[in-house]
């Protein structure tokens, strides 16, 4: 009788604790909300100052920054300096100015949890003031029956202006905490410049040598910092279940 009595109790306390213990809710377990920074990243070229270092004749500096407006919508922009001699077998030239370029970056990668890494495409309007200063030219002959005779004018055209607009792509990483390394190439076509008497445009500041009188490319190599500004709740996706 005592036994029976015992296992009874047993039953009834075991049956207890099963009907007060609840299974645990994992589907509707609440996360935590992600939030991304919002700031100002600043940086400069490296490969305009690494060129200076390599190519005689050619100096300049770029500044870059970008300030995220949106999800994935950058506002941008670009201010920089060249001073820039062309030495080609027919001609050389001296070209000294400054450009900005203003625009926006849109990024197309999706990031994980507190990262703002880039894959981006956008575009820029550029301008550009700047001089031209024709140092020396060479007559083509085409009969080789004369020696080429050079030419000596050192004649400077200032006041130049240049337009253009610009298709970008590129990316950004971040390698440290708010520290980032970028790369970018450019696609330029020159909407209107102005012109010196009897010479051209061969080379603009910030659209970089003319091909077939209105088209450009370039590249730049950037290091940025950014600057938190404040956080944002990243958007998600709402799931509706039938």
């Amino acid at each position: 009788m005592s036994k029976s009595i015992f296992s009874l109790l047993l039953l009834f306390t075991f049956s207890g604790y099963g009907q007060d213990k609840k299974p645990t809710d994992t589907i509707n377990k609440v996360q935590p909300a992600k939030t991304e920074k919002y700031g100002i990243r600043i940086g400069a070229d490296l490969y305009r100052p690494a060129r200076s270092l390599y190519e005689d004749g050619f100096s300049g500096l770029e500044l870059v920054a970008d300030y995220r407006v949106t999800n994935k919508m950058y506002a941008a922009a670009e201010l920089g300096t060249v001073d820039f001699t062309v030495d080609d077998d027919q001609l050389n030239f001296t070209t000294k100015g400054s450009y900005l370029k203003v625009g926006f970056d849109y990024n197309v990668y999706e990031n994980w949890l507190e990262m703002q890494n880039m894959i981006y495409i956008g575009m820029r309007y550029g301008f550009a003031t700047f001089s031209q200063n024709l140092n020396s030219y060479t007559i083509y002959d085409t009969t080789d029956y004369f020696p080429d005779v050079a030419l000596y004018p050192n004649e400077n055209y200032s006041g130049l202006t240049a337009h253009w607009a610009e298709v970008v792509g590129g990316l950004k990483a971040e390698v440290v905490k708010n520290l980032y390394l970028g790369f970018s190439v450019r696609l330029n076509i020159l909407l209107a410049e102005t012109k010196p008497d009897n010479f051209d445009n061969l080379y603009i500041p910030g659209f970089n040598r003319t091909y077939e009188g209105s088209f450009g490319a370039g590249i730049n190599y950037t290091v940025s910092y950014m600057i938190p500004f404040y956080k944002k709740q990243k958007a998600e996706e709402k799931k509706t279940s039938k």
